[in-house]
């Protein structure tokens, strides 16, 4: 009974921003459908372990591969005796990464150190940018065909990084390679709801740009349903779109960072991503990944349409309000300038 309440929430919670075959995309659509494996790297962890409870529960894996440095044989035990498809096993230590990998349908990376107060996700760049580049060498070898999902902060500028490693392995496709920015999404819908007084499960707002700060622009005047919210309204909710992992950083005072949440947004995006592989038809998410919609800027999130080889159609980004507009020219800088330190990272190690 619990199991079915659990998964009826997730079920409520994944409409996405077509509505026509939602119903029909809800996380336990399906009991059984093609093998799919799927690795976490990083499942000991505070974001992982969270994580990797939420895919065991999801249907659609048949295969869960858990890897971490340290931790991982007692939460893949855990996990194991839940009574849900798929067989877990647990991986430890770089000897055992290739096998970890190897058939691998979709690959989630939380791996990486957590923020702390005081820290912006670009104080975790020398050690996480180095941590998600030995991944991707793993992955390259041993997984070249995986949607691989990253959610290592700093996304803006791990995206490039992986992107760099997978060019020079000659692996990469840019269909295959996402920056996990729905965290973003979540919280614009949630702040929304809450300000606009409807049903939290109704509400899509896209998010696009970036996953960090002013890069985060959540586009409000798209939302559904529609609120007349007062300018000053939407400043408040855009400021705390983009503040929300300081807002839990803080509030935990020093003991944690988003984890729960972002496990969540990872679990609800890696859905999304087996049911495009799956053949399910119009599955749209919003995605940090290779695009071409603003000159200059290599990556972008915007909202992507998933198939069978990953991303099918990267979507305009639709109209915009002059506050969306004024926003978006305020984040092109930083957001470039995370990109290039990405890349930069990537050809000097």
């Amino acid at each position: 009974m619990r199991t079915q309440l659990l998964m009826s929430a997730l079920r409520r919670s994944t409409a996405t921003f077509s509505s026509p075959s939602a119903a029909a995309r809800s996380f336990a659509s399906a009991s059984s459908g093609p093998e799919r494996k799927v690795a976490i790297l990083g499942a000991a962890g505070g974001i992982g372990q969270p994580l990797s409870l939420l895919m065991k529960l999801n249907p659609l894996v048949s295969s869960l591969a858990l890897y971490d440095i340290a931790g991982t044989p007692g939460v893949a035990a855990d996990v194991s005796h839940i009574n849900t498809r798929s067989e877990v096993k647990g991986y430890v230590g770089e000897e055992q990464l290739g096998e970890a990998l190897e058939g691998s349908d979709v690959i989630i990376i939380p791996a990486g150190v957590p923020r702390k107060p005081g820290m912006t996700r670009d104080d975790l760049f020398n050690i996480n940018a180095g941590i998600v580049k030995s991944l991707c060498i793993a992955i390259s070898k041993y997984a070249p065909n995986a949607l691989v999902n990253m959610i290592s902060n700093p996304v803006n500028s791990t995206v490039p990084i992986a992107a760099e490693v997978f060019k020079k392995a000659g692996t990469y496709d840019e269909k295959k390679l996402f920056g996990v920015t729905t965290l973003d999404v979540v919280r614009a819908k949630t702040f929304y709801a809450g300000k606009a007084k409807v049903a939290v499960e109704e509400v899509n707002v896209p998010v696009v740009g970036g996953h960090a700060g002013i890069t985060i622009l959540p586009l409000f005047s798209q939302a559904t349903p529609k609120a007349n919210l007062p300018g000053e309204e939407i400043k408040a909710l855009t400021k705390r779109t983009q503040d929300g992992g300081t807002e839990v950083v803080e509030a935990k005072a020093g003991k944690g960072s988003a984890t729960l949440s972002m496990a969540y947004a990872g679990a609800i995006f890696a859905d999304a991503c087996l049911k495009g592989l799956n053949g399910v038809p119009d599955v749209v998410e919003c995605s940090y990944v290779q695009s071409s919609i603003i000159p200059d800027l290599p990556f972008f999130s915007s909202k992507v349409k998933l198939g069978k080889n990953g991303v099918e159609e990267v979507l305009d980004l639709g109209p915009l309000s002059d506050f969306e507009k004024q926003g978006l020219e305020s984040l092109k800088a930083e957001l470039k300038s995370s990109i290039e330190k990405g890349i930069k990272f990537a050809e000097a190690n």
